[in-house]
């Protein structure tokens, strides 16, 4: 899981929302037909307790009747662009069809000829910013930053990021990393100062240093890194993590103590993935009915019971397409309405500002 969670990259600071007219396309008899004659497809680095891939690819299987051939399941994005440039001639169980990566891996890989564009049937649901316009990578799902709260120790949870500077969360808020090198951890000191900077991306850096010099002072801060045994425990009652690891801590931890995930009312920073088909797929119909399963309503909801917000998570539930027992288990849809997916390029600076200067200016070594 650990390598999976290197790979969170962020998208853009402006989602926009697709059109929320249903999409029911389904693949062509065509596609099934070639797909089932190829027989295979051959993934790459999908764990299955990774965003409920176990159960979205017993659902392919069972759904189209091909074989899927796993490749090392805790592989990183960096392995999966080095299966395919490794294997481009070869035809065998060792060449990947497809591959799920960290945004940035989707524009090198196709300035790179590694990838080939394929726009499934419900291309026009999936926000213009969460793909490449060409079809050669898109979004497949997200999280967003979340607080993590043990209810028996945390009587009023906090709403909103100012509100952990309140005295009554006295050294009770972790991160879920160190903050000089843990992308979860300087996603979360970013979307505290996002919060503090109304939304100004170029500043939240910085104020999300502040914001923790402040959290610290006011003895808040817990220098330990967050772990569902940590929030048992009472070291760490609030944590800030990405939702889908809030989510899986709570079921973890079955009720003993009762948890609550809460995503914030500002400063709502999301990470996504991107799927992507090899230029060089020994299969690339299969690929191809992959792609169109997991873009499916059927996919998608997959993805959310395993805790990943689906790319198509808007569009689904304003279609009213999620199932309510799922539904029950997430924070508010609404809640996700506002998440900001920065850039590449604001990612890079604001890592800098945040590394670089949490030992000068927060001064907490995490561990």
């Amino acid at each position: 899981m650990n390598t999976r969670l290197r790979r969170i990259l962020s998208l853009s600071t402006a989602m926009v929302i697709a059109s929320s007219t249903f999409a029911a396309a389904e693949p062509s008899a065509e596609l099934i037909a070639a797909a089932k004659k190829e027989g295979t497809l051959t993934t790459i680095a999908l764990p299955h307790d990774w965003c409920g891939y176990g159960g979205v690819i017993e659902g392919f299987k069972a759904k189209y009747g091909l074989k899927v051939n796993e490749l090392n399941p805790d592989a990183g994005s960096g392995d999966e662009i080095e299966a395919i440039k490794a294997n481009k001639g070869n035809t065998g169980d060792q060449a990947p069809d497809v591959i799920d990566v960290g945004l940035s891996f989707g524009p090198t890989a196709k300035a790179d000829k590694l990838i080939q564009p394929y726009k499934v049937s419900t291309w026009d649901s999936i926000p213009d910013a969460a793909k490449d316009a060409d079809g050669y990578w898109y979004g497949d799902y997200y999280g967003v930053m979340a607080f993590e709260v043990n209810k028996d120790l945390v009587k009023n949870p906090p709403k909103d990021w100012a509100d952990l500077l309140k005295p009554e969360y006295a050294n009770m808020v972790a991160l879920g990393g160190d903050p000089r090198t843990a992308n979860q951890a300087i996603s979360a000191v970013f979307a505290a100062g996002l919060s503090a900077a109304k939304g100004d991306a170029a500043k939240a850096g910085e104020a999300g240093l502040n914001f923790f010099k402040e959290l610290n002072a006011k003895g808040n801060f817990v220098p330990v890194v967050g772990k569902p045994a940590t929030l048992a425990q009472g070291t760490t009652p609030i944590m800030l993590r990405w939702d889908y690891n809030a989510l899986a801590g709570r079921d973890s931890l079955k009720g003993n103590p009762p948890v609550d995930v809460i995503v914030p009312a500002s400063g709502v920073v999301a990470g996504v993935y991107v799927q992507a088909i090899s230029a060089y797929a020994p299969h690339p119909n299969a690929a191809k009915l992959w792609m169109e399963y997991l873009y499916s309503d059927e996919g998608q909801i997959g993805w959310l019971k395993g805790y990943c917000h689906p790319i198509r998570f808007n569009d689904l539930a304003k279609n009213g397409k999620i199932p309510a027992d799922v539904l029950a288990k997430l924070p508010d849809p609404k809640a996700y309405e506002q998440a900001v997916f920065p850039t590449l390029a604001q990612q890079d600076e604001y890592k800098k500002v945040i590394t670089e200067g949490w030992d000068k200016v927060v001064g907490a070594s995490v561990k």
